[in-house]
């Protein structure tokens, strides 16, 4: 994927990563950086759970990037000591 599908699969995913943890976003730039991590994070999960990760812009690529941005998103509050 090229690095413009990744920053607009990251936003997507991140936004709604956001919407689904938080109930609001975290601020462009932050679901943006959420969303590319949560698809990094969430496509090694899949990997090694032997299912397919992120395989280009396509629903199962931003269900696992979804997945994976939640689980940062759970993490990042976690370590900042942030209420959802």
């Amino acid at each position: 994927m090229s690095i413009l599908a990744w920053i607009v699969l990251g936003l997507i995913a991140g936004f709604i990563a956001s919407k689904i943890y938080v109930g609001s976003g975290q601020g462009i730039l932050m679901d943006i950086v959420l969303g590319i991590v949560g698809a990094v994070v969430g496509g090694f999960i899949f990997d090694k759970l032997g299912s397919t990760g992120v395989t280009g812009f396509n629903i199962w690529s931003m269900l696992v990037a979804i997945i994976g941005a939640v689980l940062v998103l759970w993490i990042y509050h976690a370590v900042s000591g942030r209420s959802a």
